[in-house]
């Protein structure tokens, strides 16, 4: 049942790309990491006029996740740089955007669904109880250890529409839905995502090269235009920063052009966080910077410092 639909949503792909090639005898893994059919659809999905209601990939995009194949809702996922950079970029222009809003409100009613109501939370111990690995100062009444539960998205509430006032924390949860897909996800749509990181800040970044050493391609002028630069709360904001923590840290931290692309992308949202003078963010960006500087650091240094000296010396 799953090929049928990875079979039909091919065909139906074909009809609106200029060239697909064959089909193969998986066309989901094809629509997913074929790179001949990403440029055509990123390409589409760029033009100045997409994005509208009568959009035919837009409601192919959309039919797509709401097969509920997990296959297939991974190719709309891994699109959602494209879509979310477009979107935010175009929306100030009061152009008509309601079929990446479909999109995105797909993407927020599964994750709305998939949380039950739920927030996303993380239990961070308590220090002030001794553990294995310290010892507390301070006497403790309880011997039990306490967890701090720390809430990383907040409770969902559905919606059928996209408000100025909501917008940010649907893109925002699209985000979470493409960070927590983010190992399945092709390299070229990562890079995506940091290019448009880029664009979203509207700073350079390049004023923070001074003393931060790395590669010179790395510390070379982004040249992005500040026309893409949009509003960045927290909520949109932290999604962010997890899905380029990912891209400094991940497994594809061998890429070279995506790790070169998230240093950028945090360099640049850094500066944007000096410039609006915001607290969190410039602690959260910074780290990022840092991050950034310290895989630098450890791809120059070719010293292997936890590597045990091989001898034929026995030492007594």
């Amino acid at each position: 049942m799953s090929d049928t639909k990875a079979e039909t949503a091919y065909k139906s792909l074909s009809s609106i790309l200029t060239n697909t090639p064959p089909s193969s005898q998986n066309p989901a893994s094809s629509l997913l990491y074929d790179p001949e059919i990403s440029s055509q659809v990123s390409a589409l999905l760029r033009h100045p006029n997409s994005g509208a209601g009568d959009d035919n990939l837009c409601r192919w995009l959309y039919d797509t996740f709401q097969s509920s194949d997990p296959q297939l809702q991974l190719v709309v996922v891994r699109f959602l740089p494209i879509i979310a950079g477009v979107y935010l970029s175009r929306v100030t222009l009061r152009k008509p955007l309601a079929g990446f809003e479909a999109v995105l409100l797909a993407l927020y009613s599964h994750e709305t669904t998939s949380r039950k109501g739920q927030s996303l939370t993380v239990n961070v111990p308590d220090l002030s109880h001794p553990s294995i690995y310290h010892e507390s100062k301070a006497s403790s009444k309880n011997n039990a250890t306490d967890l701090n539960l720390a809430v990383i998205s907040p409770s969902l509430e559905p919606h059928g529409t996209v408000r100025s006032t909501r917008r940010a924390r649907i893109v925002g949860v699209a985000l979470e839905l493409y960070y927590s897909k983010i190992p399945q996800m092709p390299v070229g749509s990562k890079i995506e995502f940091c290019e448009f990181c880029q664009a979203w800040a509207g700073q350079d970044g390049d004023m923070r090269k001074d003393g931060n050493g790395g590669d010179e391609a790395i510390n070379q002028k982004v040249g992005i235009s500040k026309e893409g630069r949009i509003p960045l709360p927290w909520e949109l904001l932290q999604p962010v920063l997890r899905i380029l923590g990912h891209c400094l840290l991940g497994s594809n931290k061998k890429n070279r052009e995506l790790y070169e692309a998230a240093c950028c992308a945090s360099r640049s949202l850094y500066a944007r966080s000096l410039h609006d003078i915001n607290p969190n963010a410039i602690l959260a960006t910074g780290s990022l910077v840092r991050l950034a500087k310290m895989g630098l650091d450890s791809q120059n240094d070719q010293v292997d410092h936890t590597e045990v000296p091989w001898t034929r010396v026995i030492s007594l």
